[in-house]
């Protein structure tokens, strides 16, 4: 479920980080790879919530 959660921030910061590599701005580059790290941290915070989820879902159905 949370596949796509960052996902946004990891395709726009790679694409910073080689238009700013390509052009020498390294102001750009570091911005790309700051959104690419927001968008990891994004898809692992939505991975944990699954998770967390599904170990409360399977929790019930025990009970």
């Amino acid at each position: 479920m949370a596949k796509n959660k960052g996902r946004g921030d990891r395709l726009k910061g790679k694409a910073k980080e080689t238009v700013g590599k390509a052009t020498g701005n390294e102001r750009m580059e570091a911005e790309g790879r700051t959104d690419q790290a927001k968008g990891h941290a994004k898809k692992a915070v939505g991975d944990a919530k699954d998770r967390a989820r599904g170990v409360g879902e399977s929790l019930r159905d025990e009970s």
